[in-house]
């Protein structure tokens, strides 16, 4: 082959590694030949589908020949209905992900700068990389965000904040009042994301109510998801809540039907189910309480995590012990690409995915109680 196509692409591009994602359940049965997996690794819903969005998916089944509602007025006027705002601040995403993607495209130029912490989510410096901009990497406090140091780093050729509350992949958490603070002292001009993917999972009293502050900044940007306690992982839709300005932009770049029929009659679906959303967060605080109580237990150190996973330091190099693991048939998550090379990601799964995770894991370690 004559031509190096990697020179053809632009230049952030050039240097971007892909996205790596969870191992799959089936990659490592293929692998391994082994069965009985529990997966671990993407901050997934371990109660499952619920069975109200079932029955509202199977009814939907005898439209797949239609395309999907382009813009998605149900869900709109469902999350309006929710949040006390106007449709024409809404707009819907594939999967939160998408919506991070969208601000950076249709904001950010090769001449701008973007913010965000050490140790915060990988999408961040994806999008940055790829559009040509400059990351402005904070380092982190207390491996969250240090907000105090990212307000000083805003220049005149700041565009764009990410933030994301709680963290991935350390679960830290910063309080409504902290937001408040530090988006008074962010310029009009420059657009503040934060990150809610996880927000379900925070505890009640101290969530706040981030979608309220966008009347008093309406350079602020929420995005939420419902692939984590609404347990829509598989369906991809997520939206971001912003000025109806900058919805209007984002739906100039945002693709036509990026969210398929069935994830849009989920979504709609889950968002009233109310039962379903405490049932997870409830399944999520035993899990929690119970792996925290085991990792106590053994003397291991660990980040305390507003998510539904948690990130633990096991001593020793992540990559091998992940590798362990695996031969246990319990896939979990490193974490050295985000400068954490000893520590790993622990989904909170089922009170019987928790235990196979800790059986393994005083196997893999040798552990004795402390």
């Amino acid at each position: 082959m004559s031509c190096d196509f990697l020179k053809l692409a632009n230049t952030g591009v050039q240097k971007l590694h892909p996205y790596q994602a969870g191992k799959p359940t089936s990659e490592l049965e293929r692998e391994l030949g082994i069965s009985n997996i529990v997966k671990l690794a993407s901050n997934e819903n371990p109660l499952g589908l619920s069975a109200k969005v079932k029955a509202a998916l199977q009814k939907e089944l005898a439209e797949l020949t239609r395309y999907p509602d382009a813009n998605g007025f149900y869900l709109k006027q469902a999350l309006a209905d929710k949040y006390q705002i106007n449709l024409n601040q809404v707009t819907l995403g594939n999967g939160s992900n998408d919506l991070l993607e969208l601000v950076a495209r249709a904001f950010v130029n090769p001449e701008n700068e973007v913010i965000f912490a050490q140790f915060a989510f990988v999408v961040y410096p994806i999008v940055t990389q790829a559009i040509g901009a400059k990351a402005v990497v904070v380092p982190a406090k207390d491996y969250g965000h240090d907000l105090d140091a990212m307000a000083a780093v805003i220049s005149p050729a700041t565009k764009l904040i990410f933030i994301a509350n709680p963290n991935n992949p350390t679960g830290t958490f910063l309080e409504a009042d902290e937001i408040s603070a530090f988006l008074s002292r962010v310029p009009e001009d420059v657009l503040v994301v934060l990150d809610e993917a996880y927000f379900e999972y925070a505890a009640q009293d101290r969530r706040g109510n981030a979608i309220a502050l966008i009347e008093q900044f309406p350079n602020l940007i929420v995005t939420r998801t419902f692939s984590k306690a609404y347990g829509l992982a598989g369906l991809r839709v997520g939206y971001s809540v912003s000025n109806p300005q900058i919805a209007d932009i984002l739906n100039r770049v945002r693709q036509p039907f990026n969210c398929n029929a069935l994830a849009l009659k989920a979504a709609e679906t889950v968002l009233q189910d109310q039962d379903y959303l405490q049932e997870s967060v409830l399944l999520n605080n035993q899990g929690m309480a119970d792996l925290t109580a085991f990792l106590s237990e053994y003397g291991l150190q660990y980040i305390p995590s507003m998510g539904n996973f948690i990130t633990v330091n096991v001593g020793q190099s992540g990559d091998l012990v992940y590798q362990d693991l695996l031969q246990e048939g319990v896939i979990v998550r490193p974490i050295g690409g985000y400068g954490l090379p000893e520590h790993l990601r622990i989904s909170i799964g089922s009170h019987a995915e928790n235990q196979r995770f800790k059986q393994a894991l005083v196997k893999v370690l040798k552990l004795d109680k402390k």
